[in-house]
């Protein structure tokens, strides 16, 4: 079995970055995917990182979607240009673990600013996700979230629904996306972003199926997907019903769908907590509920989405030692409460999830608790440990086509579900090299 590789010459890289002289501070480029509000929550946390000191200046540097900062990220570390730290969302993260040299675990970068990792300081779920079998954290996990659900609580009020009571289930949600469209409420009555994050991926987390053999990928690289079982199919089936008079209305294979929700046109969203900040923006009157799931088999828990920073290979010590600063600024209880209250993403520490609690943010703020709750509220199973493929984005694009074809009518479900599954999974075959 041959391991998906980066052909890389790993230790030989030289930072571009440097500073010039012996009494500049040390640039550390931060490559990112973010835009928007959490845009702005990058560049002042750099701000304010700078700030703090002269020795370091983080530079963050906006490379594209998720997709495009991760692939801006590899080709630049080919040519021996890469930054010091990558943002890399969550579906790349097994194409990381598979850059073999290619990065340097954040656990040895802390130690080698002089920073002990204690993993019992970090949210479970969440230091779990982005760590090796042993225990060791490859990746800060710097925005980290779990899908919830929004609604518009001026179309449930037009609508005559409850927003004290916001659909709990699946079926719950498709009549009320029903009901407000007829009621004309709304244009449309649901959308949803990353379909394959939230409808796949943590669907079947948080109603404890599989997605896939060997624990969805965790407990090996051979993995076969499951998600053409009866549940999917029925599920997806729903959704491309409601897709016939608009009730659904598809927005795009990442984030795009937020914006139907918040210019009033679909009255409900799934989408990531860390979605929120926009929402927020944007002045509609919204709601919080949890993520949906069907009886007789959820809620287990979400698994988290979002982002985590990478480490590049072949930098000097000083430059390792200013990221080790800037992950103990990032990791200070402050800094993390201030993050999650003002970005829905989810605190990284216990530390700052208790002192936001202790703060009573929460009840003033009712439902920014959720996406916590959701992730923490059981002890993960063998189907809801998370999703790690060597090729995920590549799957995801796989399984986003064939939901395209279902939505334009070109298929029905169980179809699309089937042959996305053989597709997907030979694309895996490949990838690990059988």
């Amino acid at each position: 079995m041959r391991v998906l590789k980066w052909t890389l010459a790993a230790t030989s890289a030289i930072s571009i970055f440097a500073a010039s002289n012996a009494f500049a501070a040390t640039e550390l480029a931060w490559w990112h995917a973010m835009t928007g509000a959490n845009n702005e929550t990058v560049e002042r946390l750099a701000k304010e990182f700078n700030e703090s000191q002269s020795d370091y200046k983080i530079v963050p540097v906006f490379k594209g979607t998720y997709g495009e900062t991760l692939n801006a990220g590899i080709a630049a570390f080919r040519s021996k240009q890469a930054p010091a730290i990558l943002q890399v969302f969550d579906a790349g993260s097994g194409v990381m673990l598979g850059a073999e040299g290619a990065v340097v675990p954040v656990a040895e970068v802390l130690k080698k600013g002089g920073y002990e990792f204690n993993k019992d300081q970090y949210l479970p779920g969440i230091v779990a996700y982005y760590s090796k079998a042993d225990g060791t954290m490859l990746s800060f996990p710097f925005n980290s979230s779990s899908p919830i659900l929004y609604f518009n609580k001026d179309a449930f009020t037009k609508a005559g629904i409850d927003t004290a009571k916001p659909p709990a289930t699946w079926p719950e949600v498709f009549e009320a996306a029903k009901k407000i469209k007829a009621s004309g409420a709304a244009n449309c009555g649901f959308t949803s972003t990353w379909l394959t994050w939230i409808q796949t991926e943590n669907f079947s987390a948080w109603n404890n199926v599989p997605y896939g053999t060997n624990e969805n990928g965790l407990a090996g690289l051979e993995v076969e997907l499951k998600i053409d079982a009866p549940l999917f199919v029925d599920h997806f089936q729903s959704i491309a019903d409601l897709a016939k008079d608009g009730t659904f209305r598809y927005g795009g294979r990442t984030s795009e769908a937020k914006q139907l929700f918040m210019s009033g046109e679909c009255a409900i969203l799934t989408e990531s907590s860390g979605g929120l900040g926009d929402i927020v923006k944007s002045g509609i009157n919204y709601g919080v509920g949890e993520l949906p799931y069907y009886e007789g088999h959820g809620p287990q828990n979400t698994i988290p989405g979002g982002a985590s920073l990478w480490v590049f290979a072949g930098k000097s010590d000083g430059e390792y030692k200013g990221v080790a600063e800037f992950f103990h600024f990032l990791s200070k209880t402050e800094t993390q409460a201030q993050l999650h209250q003002v970005s829905g993403y989810l605190p990284v520490t216990l530390a700052a999830y208790e002192e936001t609690k202790k703060s009573g943010f929460y009840e003033k703020n009712p439902g920014r608790e959720t996406p916590i709750k959701q992730m923490m509220g059981k002890a993960p199973t063998e189907n809801s440990k998370g999703v790690r493929l060597v090729n995920l984005p590549q799957v995801r694009d796989i399984l986003n086509e064939e939901f395209e074809a279902m939505l334009a009518g070109q298929k029905d479900a169980k179809t699309a579900l089937s042959e996305g599954v053989v597709k997907a999974n030979a694309a895996i075959k490949t990838a690990v090299g059988n």
